[in-house]
């Protein structure tokens, strides 16, 4: 269950628009960049004067083998071979609930749970009892006091109720990429079906986090569209991940090359402005960071990062280098007491 955020200062909520042009988008993703920074920068302080990074950590609980066909993951089964990945059955509750642990004495706040499925399994005993298996694993993290992620493919509406009547605090479904190259990167899903999970789980009461992932050839328009439609829903995604392309040997977009680490900067400045009050995650792609260019999207406005060796699958920062990062730079780790609380037990 969700909690409806505290109202708006007049003042503030006039800064929250939904009617963004992909052209106004577009010209701040091309602005002179500390001019950017610095526009991103007001607007953060003005939306999040508490100076707090949240720190989330993400499991893949059920790795491999997706039939889905997105050029840039690993656990396609189009392209498991080529990248080595091993296929790995659904984990066990208390397995999850070992490593939910882990994450919260770590400083984490938010456990992300992700599962190589096109869409969360159903009708027949395996899938029932798979999906069941899903929602004791958020019952159990949302126990533990930390706020439950889940990224399960596409859902039907019984099913985001249901993972909403569990506790779950946000589903995670990506747009990827904007609507006009979507279809350059994956062929087996639309982008309407993903704008239809999104309003499933919102319908359902669940928040949204939902990005995109940037690096795959797109353009800068590409960019401008995909956040000109996260800033068209409304309310806003509460969480907008930001992710640069981690380039796998077997996937059909292991020769692309790196991302400029300015450009994720951008990303996350004018993710900012169109979205003042979400919380904006600088995700996969960190490793390739140094500790200035981090502290340039903290800047910017991204106010979470993912920590821990993995993120599903792809390799991530170490923890005790981003608690001192964090530290250095004089901001705070998001506190326990301001998770999302579990609901009361029925």
């Amino acid at each position: 269950m969700t909690t409806s955020p505290a109202p708006l200062a007049p003042h503030l909520a006039a800064l929250v628009r939904h009617d963004w042009a992909a052209d106004a988008i577009l010209e701040l993703l091309e602005a002179p960049l500390l001019d950017l920074v610095h526009r991103a920068q007001t607007v953060h302080r003005q939306f999040h004067p508490e100076n707090t990074i949240q720190l989330a950590s993400l499991l893949s609980i059920k790795t491999g083998g997706c039939p889905e066909d997105c050029k840039y993951c690993p656990q396609s089964a189009h392209f498991q071979a080529a990248t080595n990945t091993v296929k790995e059955p659904l984990l066990d509750v208390e397995a999850v609930l070992t490593a939910a642990r882990t994450a919260r004495e770590n400083g984490a706040t938010r456990f992300c749970m992700g599962a190589a499925w096109r869409s969360a399994p159903q009708g027949n005993p395996k899938g029932e009892e798979q999906f069941s298996r899903v929602l004791d694993m958020v019952r159990g993290v949302r126990a533990l006091g930390l706020e439950a992620c889940a990224t399960l493919g596409m859902v039907t509406d019984a099913q985001a109720e249901q993972l909403a009547d569990a506790g779950l605090t946000a589903y995670n479904h990506n747009l990827d990429s904007g609507p006009n190259y979507y279809g350059h990167i994956i062929s087996t899903r639309s982008y309407q079906d993903r704008l239809d999970t999104l309003q499933r789980v919102r319908a359902a009461g669940v928040t949204l986090c939902t990005g995109g992932i940037i690096g795959m050839g797109e353009t800068l328009r590409d960019r401008a569209e995909m956040l000109q439609v996260l800033s068209s829903l409304d309310p806003h995604p509460e969480s907008v991940p930001i992710n640069a392309l981690v380039a796998v040997e077997g996937t059909p977009l292991a020769d692309r090359p790196p991302v400029d680490p300015l450009e994720l900067v951008r990303m996350c400045a004018v993710a900012r402005i169109t979205m003042p009050q979400t919380r904006v995650r600088l995700s996969a792609g960190r490793m390739n960071l140094g500790r200035e260019a981090q502290i340039l999207c903290f800047m910017a406005g991204a106010n979470s990062i993912f920590f821990g060796e993995k993120l599903l699958t792809t390799g991530n920062n170490d923890t005790d280098a981003d608690r001192d990062l964090i530290a250095a730079i004089g901001a705070r780790m998001l506190p326990p007491d301001a998770v999302i609380p579990a609901p009361a037990a029925a």
